[in-house]
């Protein structure tokens, strides 16, 4: 579906710094409009400029406070298709509800798939996301959905910061893929850790499979919650020999203490993006360091505008 108007870049307030940022590498202007909440809470949103035919795209990360970013960006949807743009595409850097992707226990729900719905039905035509906490979730939405993957980013900082003997580990079976890809671009070793995990936030490591002593190890993952997984990855490496201790990951939630683990555990560094906004006096972390993906969104907002491939930026 090709637009005739510009690009519009709107934000709800989950991650203005980073709307602000891709707009400067796209050369325009936010997009304004009126976003602010009524004495009871409720999320008050309009449009204040003229966007019919325009290529709308809406910078909104679901992170926590989950629900309430989430209801905004259902409100905003809502308002720019019934202001007629002629294109939605909501830009999701962190996707909420990702971890209820499938029924693995009785009675329980498909938060992901229900997620998809309410935001395809609230207007979105197309959805932008980066490092989805299962690939399989592309399919829960009858919409295009553009999935990036912030691995670029962060193999291009440990190539021009590289780290003597490394070893990338995944943290369970299944980041062994994730922990593949960037062991084969940065011609490091491969490990992995076997995870038991008995009830949601709580994870208890059992074996790590391949040989760490002596060797530098990147603790591979897509986001941290609670810290619990990877402090025990952590003591595992260490237990088995591992010299030094880094950690990336893409989606840096750090809820409740988590950022108290991490500065007690054995890693040294920790790499994030700012996929979700690290605010400042709420986690007091010194040994992390934040790449910025606004550049990789920026490029693919103007190759879905322009109606041209994305695959270059999986490279």
């Amino acid at each position: 579906m090709s637009t005739t108007g510009g690009i519009k870049v709107f934000s709800g307030t989950a991650n203005r710094v980073l709307a602000e940022e891709i707009c400067h590498y796209l050369s325009c202007d936010p997009g304004r409009a009126i976003a602010e909440r009524f004495s009871d809470g409720e999320f008050n949103f309009q449009i204040d400029e003229n966007v019919r035919g325009g290529d709308v795209f809406i910078v909104q990360p679901t992170c926590p406070p989950t629900d309430s970013h989430l209801m905004e960006l259902l409100v905003m949807l809502d308002a720019f298709r019934r202001s007629s743009a002629e294109r939605v595409t909501a830009v999701i850097p962190y996707y909420g509800y990702a971890r209820s992707d499938k029924k693995d226990r009785p009675r329980v729900p498909i938060a992901a798939k229900m997620v998809a719905n309410l935001i395809a039905t609230a207007g979105a035509q197309r959805v932008l996301t980066i490092d989805l906490h299962a690939a399989q979730i592309q399919g829960f939405f009858d919409i295009p959905v553009d999935h990036l993957y912030a691995a670029p980013v962060m193999i291009g900082h440990y190539q021009d910061n590289p780290l003597p003997n490394l070893t990338v580990v995944a943290p369970d079976t299944g980041g062994a893929e994730r922990a593949r890809a960037y062991a084969k671009r940065l011609g490091a070793d491969l490990a992995l850790c076997d995870k038991r995990r008995e009830k949601a936030n709580v994870a208890e490591v059992m074996n790590v499979v391949g040989d760490v002593r002596g060797r530098s190890c990147l603790i591979v993952d897509d986001m941290c919650d609670t810290g619990g997984s990877l402090t025990k990855v952590a003591r595992a490496l260490k237990e088995n020999g591992a010299g030094r201790i880094h950690a990336c990951f893409t989606h840096p939630v750090l809820s409740g203490n988590a950022c108290e683990k991490l500065a007690a555990s054995e890693i040294e560094q920790i790499v994030v993006t700012n996929t979700i906004p690290l605010h400042e006096g709420e986690c007091e972390l010194e040994n992390v360091t934040v790449l910025s993906i606004a550049p990789l969104l920026a490029k693919a907002i103007k190759s879905i505008h322009e109606e041209t491939s994305v695959s270059s930026l999986f490279v």
